[in-house]
């Protein structure tokens, strides 16, 4: 029989084991008790902090306490990334991210301080993808004249980008049409689609952005896009997979937290973010940038990352790319 000083003991382990879990669960069931703080990785103005600064306008409605955001701006976002993978996993710090350090800078190795399992995705607020640009007076009118311009002539076909992940999409761009276009660097999207303006490289995939400022000017003109579907803006331009290319690219921007965020809370982030993206004017402000609005669960948005790091490993291997 169970003496009355046995049962005792019991009560007060439990008790006191209940206790020590009632803090934590309070604390995740009063999510959020404190303002939340989005970090981005980019300096002040970008495509990134601007998006970043459109949830933080509406996410208080929401979650009933105010966002802000913190810049942490360093080349590939490392310094924000890495600040953010070592955040305590309370979802009071989170990310707006690129694919850049999320799998860029993966799939092109050296020693990063923070690595791809440190996250847990929550969703995608919108997405960029491509858009192939030549001189507006090249006289290839389609992607096929280009590459066979490209062909016939190796030493004179070349492409700008501005980054190495720019660099690996041309690549694989060689790869899907068996063209052999020379890289040549430039600092950044401008200065790239600049470059084919002025006829000093024969091409570039650059972001929508740059790309509609480009095609603004009459100096250039856009044979395809990466999309899976035909922009809105560029309803004459065909998509790569229309042109039996296959190759389908979008520069996501979303919304991360920190390894080990509970789920209710990653639950409750992804939904808010699925109202954001929904809401006529944050639409209406993102279309005006030249990206597509779209949300996306965090189970998806996590089999894409891991998908494309693998995926532009290889590139990056086969064509010898390495980061700066």
């Amino acid at each position: 029989m169970t003496s009355f000083k046995h049962m005792h003991g019991l009560l007060i382990s439990t008790s006191l084991a209940m206790g020590a879990l009632i803090p934590q669960f309070a604390s995740a069931q009063a999510w959020p008790a404190k303002p939340v703080t989005i970090v981005v990785g980019y300096a002040a103005g970008g495509g990134v902090d601007t998006t970043a600064r459109i949830v933080a306008e509406k996410l208080p409605a929401l979650i009933g306490q105010p966002v802000v955001v913190e810049n942490r701006p360093s080349v590939g976002a490392v310094v924000g990334s890495a600040f953010v993978a070592k955040a305590k996993p309370d979802g009071y710090t989170i990310m707006m991210s690129a694919p850049g350090p999320m799998i860029f800078n993966h799939a092109l190795g050296g020693n990063l301080p923070y690595g791809p399992n440190d996250f847990t995705p929550i969703s995608w607020v919108s997405n960029s993808p491509l858009v192939l640009l030549v001189n507006a007076n090249n006289p290839a009118r389609n992607v096929q004249e280009l590459v066979a311009q490209a062909k016939a002539n190796p030493a004179k076909a070349n492409y700008a980008a501005s980054s190495a992940s720019f660099q690996l999409i041309s690549e694989l761009f060689n790869r899907k049409t068996g063209a052999k276009f020379t890289h040549i660097p430039f600092k950044g999207a401008n200065e790239s689609v600049m470059a084919v303006m002025t006829g000093d490289v024969t091409m570039a995939l650059a972001d929508a952005g740059p790309a509609m400022v480009g095609l603004q000017s009459g100096r250039v003109k856009a044979l395809a896009v990466t999309s899976g579907e035909r922009l809105r803006q560029l309803p004459n331009v065909p998509t790569l997979a229309e042109l039996d290319i296959d190759l389908k690219v979008s520069l996501w921007i979303g919304l991360l937290a920190p390894a080990g965020t509970p789920p209710d809370i990653i639950k409750k982030l992804e939904d808010a973010v699925a109202r954001i993206v929904a809401m006529p004017d944050v639409r209406a402000k993102l279309e005006g940038k030249s990206v597509i609005p779209q949300a996306t669960n965090s189970a998806d948005f996590a089999r894409l990352i891991s998908t494309e790091i693998a995926m532009w490993r290889q590139v990056a291997q086969d064509n010898n790319i390495r980061g700066n």
